[in-house]
């Protein structure tokens, strides 16, 4: 009951986003309202207000760095290896499927349970790894996908720069990095401000979970089975025990453990299927992966939520 009672609230607010737009209840501008509201202001604002009057980690960012990035890279070469050698696909989809099979939805997704089962202490070790998520996995998936077809038509330098100015305009990053501003400034946030934070930030989970399950119905279960079967049983059930072998050898206390673990647990995001479109590979099996691997992961994250429980 205690599982069913942080988890389940998480997942029905999934459905209830799929079903009105796939009964049309909601209209497809109610979607991409909800997900641009969610992304762009409620959930930076949780970020921004929490880091901005938390009190400094007690856990080095390293070893929170080491144990999630550390499973990203051992998934990483597992699914470039078995997507060469064991699913004797083409080199060039490597990088795609490697990014599906790594890449979590840990803002819509891992920071609703992580919130829901540590509160603000959650938030730092969030932050830590959430501030690096987007350049570490798009800067080496682009690199990836480069040198598995030869191309050298794009610098290093021009690469690198291309990647800074996105990320100077991501809501995420940005109020991460004002709200750790003001926390080493000593500001005070104004009462007024620190409402208007408060409020935006109860809105952000809800919203982020509605728009989840309403993007749901633009993915379908597709691809090739062999491929669908890898990048989940990499993503849902290899990460998460990779990550926990890490946890337990550097040591993280209970709050920044369970973020970790969560975070490796959360099924492939969106930001995956973007990718392979992008470089048009292994596209479908990157829409199969999010459609599937998050209907699959009200089980996967059951599981993990108990055992941290």
């Amino acid at each position: 009951m205690a599982v069913a009672t942080i988890v389940f609230p998480v997942f029905a607010l999934i459905v209830l986003g799929y079903a009105g737009v796939r009964f049309r209840y909601f209209s497809e501008a109610l979607q991409k309202g909800l997900t641009e509201f969610a992304g762009t202001v409620a959930i930076p604002a949780l970020l921004f207000r929490t880091v901005a009057t938390s009190t400094t980690p007690s856990v080095s960012p390293l070893k929170i760095w080491f144990a999630y990035f550390g499973a990203v890279a051992v998934i990483w070469i597992l699914a470039t290896l078995m997507t060469r050698f064991v699913l004797q696909r083409p080199i060039g989809d490597s990088a795609s499927i490697s990014m599906t099979s790594a890449y979590g939805n840990t803002v819509m997704l891992g920071i609703p349970l992580c919130v829901a089962l540590y509160g603000e202490a959650a938030v730092p070790p969030m932050a830590a790894i959430l501030a690096f998520t987007s350049p570490t996995y798009w800067t080496v998936a682009t690199l990836h996908h480069q040198a598995a077809i030869s191309e050298r038509d794009q610098s290093l330098v021009r690469l690198l720069w291309s990647v800074t100015r996105d990320l100077a305009r991501n809501p995420l990053i940005v109020a991460i990095l004002c709200g750790t501003l003001v926390r080493i400034t000593g500001l005070p946030l104004p009462t007024v401000l620190d409402r208007v934070l408060q409020l935006l930030g109860q809105a952000g989970v809800p919203s982020a979970l509605v728009a989840l399950g309403a993007g749901l119905v633009g993915f379908a279960i597709k691809g090739q089975g062999p491929t669908l079967a890898t990048v989940l049983t990499l993503k849902l059930l290899v990460m998460p025990l990779v990550a926990l072998g890490l946890i337990v050898a550097v040591g993280l206390p209970p709050a920044a453990a369970g973020v970790v673990l969560i975070f490796a647990a959360t099924p492939s995001g969106a930001n995956a299927y973007l990718f392979a479109s992008k470089v048009d590979r292994a596209v479908n099996s990157a829409s199969g992966a999010v459609a599937l691997g998050t209907m699959l992961s009200l089980v996967t994250m059951s599981v993990v939520v108990a055992w941290l429980m």
